[in-house]
């Protein structure tokens, strides 16, 4: 008898870490099929950055996101009122303890690139931090999506050039082929350093008033009332909404964001820029992407240079049913 519970004891151990490993390996391959992406934000510009990151976080079964990165815009209290909003969003999804979130650069990249080998330039933090999950990278590209100026992606590639064979950069910026826009506004110096340094490079393009921009994908306050509030994770740890107020999950803090934010003339919705760009790709059929001879930036207007060897893409026409709807049932999930 003794002999038989031995052996029966010896089998359920064995079955067990059997089981287990059968577990452990499932994951890891699960793991490896998703995407791998870090956002680069200006988080507490106006709203959309931090829908952008809460689709990202909702997204878990598409995308294993390495961290959170944040730069300075003329919008947002400067680096810290920035760090401080992504930091919001990251707690609200309870996070905060697997979540790298570096700040980044203040500056512009023409000013900052001269001091790129001192330890302690302006936005090593971030810097190093994408440099070391590119180095990390062995399968498929690192995905950066700058959803800000591209100072700390132009300096990183400055700083350790090699990364451009394992990080893909997608770009929410510009009006391409018209000229300006914010984010590119913010730092017109780093946009020439990033596409001529040959990395994969894409725009999802901006085009204010334009049906063919992400300027195009809005939602309004009543849907924002009947589709988000109340719902997400509870958070462990409430917030303190950057208007004020004590919110415990996204839902309610993006009401209180639509709430406070000014609306554009006789608008009644607001453009969600920055998740788009997550959307595209996370879903490049949700939008067009055109290749083309890359062009150069003269001030805040493209010089078309039909001959260079070097391509870039850009992404246009993007199916605002197809994203919003799909941020609304991850939400309800």
């Amino acid at each position: 008898m003794n002999r038989t519970i031995t052996l029966l004891a010896l089998l359920s151990f064995f079955y067990g870490c059997t089981n287990s490993e059968k577990k452990q390996s499932s994951k890891t391959q699960s793991e490896k099929n998703k995407i791998k992406i870090l956002v680069d934000t200006d988080a507490n510009n106006e709203l959309d950055d931090q829908h952008a990151l809460a689709y990202a976080f909702l997204s878990d079964d598409v995308f294993n996101v390495v961290g959170i990165t944040v730069n300075n815009t003329i919008n947002g209290e400067g680096i810290q009122g920035h760090y401080d909003e992504a930091l919001r969003i990251i707690r609200l999804f309870n996070l905060e303890e697997t979540m790298p979130l570096k700040k980044g650069a203040v500056g512009i990249y023409k000013d900052i690139a001269p001091h790129i080998s001192e330890a302690d330039f302006d936005g090593h933090e971030a810097v190093d931090f994408i440099i070391e999950q590119a180095g990390k990278n062995t399968g498929d590209k690192l995905v950066l999506i700058p959803v800000g100026k591209l100072t700390n992606i132009a300096l990183a590639l400055l700083k350790a050039p090699e990364i451009k064979e394992k990080i893909r950069v997608v770009w929410l910026g510009s009006n391409y082929p018209g000229e300006g826009e914010y984010n590119l506004e913010n730092d017109t110096t780093s946009v020439n350093p990033v596409i001529e340094s040959g990395v994969e490079f894409e725009m999802v393009i901006v085009r204010y008033g334009f049906s063919s921009g992400t300027a195009a994908v809005t939602v309004s306050p009543e849907e924002i009332r009947e589709n988000v509030v109340g719902k997400g994770p509870v958070a462990k740890t409430p917030i303190t909404g950057r208007h004020g107020g004590e919110f415990a999950r996204f839902g309610d803090y993006s009401m209180n964001l639509f709430e406070h934010i000014n609306q554009h003339g006789e608008l009644t919705s607001r453009a969600l820029f920055d998740m788009a760009a997550v959307a595209t790709v996370k879903n490049p059929e949700w939008a067009e992407k055109v290749e083309i001879p890359a062009p150069r930036l003269s001030g805040v207007e493209w010089i078309v240079q039909p001959d260079n060897q070097v391509k870039i893409s850009y992404w246009e026409n993007f199916n605002r049913d197809a994203i919003v709807n799909d941020f609304f049932q991850l939400l309800n999930r």
